[in-house]
């Protein structure tokens, strides 16, 4: 009686093929590229609120300190530094006449220094003229 051989199949190693690697590696370098430009979205944006926020707080001081000086400013316009922190900003204050000779409106806005033309905010503000 003869015993059936046995056919021995090869040992087939285990492991990636090239093209299953390198379809791997353009998925981690399109998922890397897309968090990099996330990353310098959102740096952009960040400064961007920075500024935005100095500004406001910079045209929110010039309104208190009418507020709290009692102050009836006269009717025009005129323009004054107001950095706040590292930002060189030019505060621009316009006072307008209203219909009731007692109110004024008072509009603050602020510019950047170093681009003058783009206007970061803008408050407005009533003012009552104080009794005397």
């Amino acid at each position: 009686m003869t015993t059936p051989t046995r056919m021995r199949i090869p040992n087939r190693q285990r492991g990636f093929t090239l093209l299953e690697v390198l379809v791997a590696l353009v998925i981690v370098g399109t998922a890397l590229g897309a968090g990099l430009r996330a990353v310098g979205s959102l740096t952009a944006n960040s400064s961007g609120l920075r500024a935005s926020m100095m500004a406001t707080w910079s045209a929110e001081n010039r309104l208190v300190q009418i507020r709290l000086g009692k102050e009836f400013p006269e009717v025009g316009k005129h323009s004054f530094d107001c950095p706040q922190g590292d930002l060189h900003l030019v505060c621009q204050e316009e006072v307008i006449a209203s219909p009731n000779p007692r109110l004024r409106r008072v509009e603050v806005s602020v510019f950047d220094i170093a681009n003058p033309n783009r206007r970061i905010v803008k408050l407005v503000q009533l003012v009552l003229k104080p009794w005397r």
